[in-house]
């Protein structure tokens, strides 16, 4: 009876610690500035005009636009980053370090898996549609209208590709 019980308040214990390290962590989260996208560090509410859009990163091709919402995608730890994409959008063939999250928020996002860009074999994801790329899956993607796409995982994330050639950061 007594390790029973013993086991029972280890269980207890543990969990109550594992959920302390999650709030804080939740706290903790904020973008590159330090503060959320509210302003304030920790708890982050927002409405689509409080979102400030930016030049993509210059590891996706131009003509994107981005917003990181929560967290620092470079750093270690949670974050959520939306991409506006212009029409007929095209990201070749790529990999990333850690699981990618990708939810559609409008347009028709379009993603398919292999080493090259194949539009043949991608597969039509439209509003409101979800996906789950593994880490280190190559996979690809391109738009059909203007699509937004909001992406979260766990950091750093970072964008490898399959043909070095496609990298923009190198051109």
């Amino acid at each position: 009876m007594k390790i029973s019980n013993l086991k029972i308040t280890l269980a207890i214990t543990l969990t109550m610690s594992l959920f302390s390290a999650l709030v804080v962590r939740a706290q903790e989260t904020t973008n590159k500035s330090g503060q959320s996208q509210s302003g304030h560090a920790g708890h982050v509410m927002l409405t689509v005009g409080d979102l400030k859009w930016a030049d993509g990163p210059p590891s996706i091709p131009a003509g994107a636009q981005f917003v990181v919402i929560e967290g620092n995608p470079a750093n270690p730890g949670p974050f959520t980053m939306r991409l506006k994409l212009p029409d007929n959008y095209k990201i070749p063939a790529h990999w990333h370090p850690a699981d990618e999250h990708v939810t559609v928020i409008a347009g028709t996002f379009n993603m398919g898996m292999g080493d090259k860009l194949d539009m043949a074999k991608g597969k039509e994801l439209p509003v409101g549609s979800f996906a789950v790329m593994p880490a280190q899956t190559n996979h690809f993607a391109y738009t059909k209208g203007e699509t937004i796409i909001q992406l979260h995982g766990i950091g750093p994330w970072g964008i490898n590709y399959v043909n070095p050639a496609d990298d923009p950061r190198k051109k």
